[in-house]
């Protein structure tokens, strides 16, 4: 979002939060690179609007099913910021995979699912992972030692 550009909001004027789901599983993590980019975002975690009444876990948990069609549950907050290329609220859940095999399940939305390892992240995600995710992943699939991939 450019400099001194507005923060987006939902029709009552309030911030639009948006739920982000972080998904470990067997040393990999979940992205989902959407049909239409938004900015220069095109592979990003599992994510979505949290709908009135509804709250950022269940958001994270609806949209990753919905997205990828995994069923997650939420193990805890990773972080919280207004992102700098939208201008959302973001809330960042860590997730457990439940059940389920990851595919594009929402096909208008979702054009592909990938499980990336750590040394691949950046190739995904040029632009930097928001530190407390970045360090959440690493903690859990390792970081390889410098040289390595």
């Amino acid at each position: 979002m450019p400099e001194g550009a507005p923060p987006r909001s939902g029709p009552d004027g309030h911030r639009l939060r948006v739920a982000a789901a972080v998904v470990v599983h067997e040393d990999r993590v979940l992205l989902v690179r959407c049909r239409v980019a938004e900015g220069h975002l095109s592979w990003q975690f599992p994510a979505g609007k949290v709908e009135p009444g509804e709250a950022w876990e269940g958001a994270a948990v609806r949209e990753t099913k919905e997205e990828t069609g995994l069923d997650v549950t939420v193990a805890g907050m990773l972080g919280e910021r207004v992102h700098p290329a939208t201008g959302r609220l973001m809330s960042y859940a860590a997730c457990d995979v439940v059940g389920g095999v990851a595919r594009a399940a929402a096909r208008t939305e979702i054009a592909e699912v990938a499980w990336v390892t750590h040394a691949e992240l950046p190739g995904y995600i040029p632009n930097g992972i928001f530190e407390p995710v970045l360090r959440y992943v690493e903690a859990r699939i390792g970081r390889p030692p410098p040289g390595q991939s």
